[in-house]
């Protein structure tokens, strides 16, 4: 059983929100705990789930495309490349 990187970033994303959550519903009288629950929580996030996601999606991906070159502008604005007066 081979499993994919889609269900990693799920469990961490799922196990991140369970520890914020449960360090938002300690009592005040373990304050410390709490903050390290939802600090736990906030890393995993946004610094092991979202670089995770990103890699997964991006894979396909051609930075090429997503570069602002003078190409891709003038194909954003839906303009002519430009003749210059030899051409």
């Amino acid at each position: 059983m081979r499993i994919k990187l889609k269900h990693i970033v799920l469990v961490i994303v799922l196990a991140s929100l369970g520890a914020i959550i449960y360090g938002f519903t300690l009592g005040e009288d373990q304050s410390q705990i709490a903050n390290k629950f939802i600090g736990f929580g906030t890393v995993g996030l946004f610094l092991i789930a979202m670089p995770l996601f990103l890699i997964k999606e991006s894979k396909s991906r051609k930075v090429k495309d997503y570069m602002l070159t003078e190409e891709n502008i003038r194909k954003m604005q839906g303009k002519l490349p430009k003749k210059t007066e030899n051409q």
